[in-house]
């Protein structure tokens, strides 16, 4: 066992593109430098409370594509929150672990049989390690802790499934402050003291509660949302179609809430990628570089193609008489079946009341082609949700969106250029929202007839670089503790529009035989 004595002190659905991309953590080299446990430890005589913290992620430098991106250094990190926590926690002793999934997390569980653990904190870094559900069986109280822009999927997603399995011994953390995580890890000195975990994990909701801010002002700037009739929109549906391209597979797929679909192959995308008009391509280009604030980390180069990738998009769209197109855009580019992401491209689709849309994920995708048909031509965008209780913010981050909130005609924001967020790769889109709106976020399910809803008033853009590029930050409208129950029901993704939409899908709703779930 490797041990670094600190000084003393007192011292948190089927397979998508993370779970695609984190696959290969087993891989992970150095598996037993991962469970090797380093013993930080108080210099009081006194009893101490023992606390394992686990680390859940691939390895302390990130190799591989994923949040929060290639390259981090989790060290430093890591090193930061040892030292808060010693420091601030007295009558703590704390020994660190690392771990990537069950197996390393078993380990350390046998480790520790003669250990004398009172608890652990588990810190999700990356998406996906499937750690924290090991730690949860001991039996001992788990505090589980969010290290924000890259471990929130999993964490939001686990988190869920802990509330709805009624779990007695595990409590969470989902902030942005250290200390609130110090509060929280001081709730384990109940249990030592004799209460249960029961008692632990109803303390750390109470620390929870006590460090997130009152709701603020829910007055929002002018909107002049118009929306077309229930009857209406379920016929513009009907005469919307969508492309699907997942595979080299091409053909008719299910309708989803009476859209078409077609499945279209990589090769033909790619064909259409290679055929467009080079002139075009770079005169797009020279518009993207004149209208963005920013370019950083992009070459002409990759502008070209990424321009080049528009065109194909909008090709293949016209050839089948489509609206609305989504790309398995991961798989594809890693795979060697494409060749430029269709970020840009899906940005400037959405700037004009089509839909591009990511990841292929088709129940995402046909919620756009609902609410764009419903407002007349707004834009949604899907992202991967980030939940901080020390500002009451939701921030809906991916490297995709439009700057266009209020449809093609409404007024433009800003956006930058930048890399793709995990590989550091292509080009991808910041765009720079506006504060002061009401937005609606939601999924429509085919399947249960439900509509997942909940709103939240836009108050600015998260700068953090880790993760995706666009981070529009929201307060949401209502229980933002309820807004960490659903998770593991309906996935990560969530879309996310500009304007108050609860009475017209409320309506909508009503005339398609669907229920809405207020999440929040």
């Amino acid at each position: 066992m490797r041990t670094n004595q600190l000084p003393s002190g007192c011292a948190c659905c089927p397979m998508n593109r993370r779970q695609f991309l984190t696959k290969c953590a087993a891989c992970v080299p150095a598996a037993g430098l991962l469970a090797a446990p380093t013993r930080l430890s108080a210099a009081d005589t006194d009893p101490k409370v023992k606390i394992r913290i686990i680390y859940s992620l691939h390895g302390p430098q990130q190799t591989q594509p994923d949040w929060p991106n290639i390259g981090f250094d989790f060290q430093p990190v890591m090193d930061r929150i040892n030292k808060e926590l010693t420091s601030r926690c007295h009558a703590f002793q704390f020994l660190t672990s690392l771990a990537n999934g069950p197996e390393q997390a078993q380990k350390i569980l046998d480790d520790d049989k003669s250990a004398d653990i009172d608890g652990y904190l588990v810190y999700q870094m990356n998406c996906w390690n499937r750690v924290v559900q090991t730690m949860a069986a001991s039996g001992k109280p788990v505090l589980y802790a969010d290290f924000q822009f890259a471990g929130s999927g999993g964490f939001l997603v686990y988190t869920a499934g802990f509330i709805r399995s009624n779990a007695p011994n595990v409590g969470f953390v989902a902030s942005s402050k250290m200390n609130d995580l110090v509060e929280a890890v001081n709730c384990f000195a109940i249990v030592k003291k004799g209460g249960s975990t029961a008692d632990f994990v109803a303390a750390t909701a109470k620390v929870r509660a006590a460090g997130t801010p009152r709701p603020g002002s829910l007055d929002c700037k002018p909107d002049q949302l118009t929306t077309i009739s229930p009857k209406e929109c379920l016929q513009k549906m009907k005469e919307s179609r969508i492309l699907a391209i997942r595979s080299q597979d091409s053909g008719p797929g299910a309708p989803i809430m009476g859209i078409p679909v077609d499945n279209v192959a990589f090769a033909e995308l790619n064909e259409a990628w290679s055929a467009a008009d080079k002139d075009e391509a770079s005169a797009i280009a020279d518009r993207w570089q004149k209208d963005a604030k920013k370019i950083e980390g992009v070459s002409r180069e990759t502008l070209d193609t990424s321009a080049a990738m528009y065109l194909a998009e909008k090709a293949v769209l016209k050839k089948h008489n489509a609206n609305a197109i989504s790309i398995n855009c991961l798989g594809g580019f890693y795979g060697g079946h494409i060749h430029a992401y269709p970020c840009l491209g899906f940005h400037e689709l959405n700037n004009q009341g089509l839909i591009g849309a990511c990841e292929c994920d088709l129940r995402s995708t046909s919620t756009m082609v609902t609410v764009t048909a419903l407002t007349q031509g707004r834009p949604g965008y899907i992202s991967d949700p980030v939940i901080d209780t020390a500002k009451r913010q939701i921030i809906y981050a991916h490297c995709v969106a439009h700057n266009r909130p209020f449809g093609p005609d409404g007024k433009k924001n800003p956006f930058e250029i930048l890399t793709h967020s995990e590989d550091r790769q292509g080009a991808a889109v910041r765009s720079i929202l506006p504060p002061g709106y009401m937005t609606t976020s939601l999924e429509f399910d085919q399947g249960r007839k439900q509509i997942l809803f909940h709103r939240g008033k836009s108050v600015g853009n998260d700068p953090d670089d880790r993760a995706c590029r666009t981070k529009l930050a929201a307060e949401p409208i209502g229980d933002i503790e309820k807004l960490f129950t659903m998770w593991d029901q309906w996935g990560w993704h969530r879309v996310t529009f500009y304007g108050d939409l609860k009475e017209p899908i409320y309506a909508l709703a009503e005339e398609m035989g669907y229920k809405v779930l207020e999440e929040a």
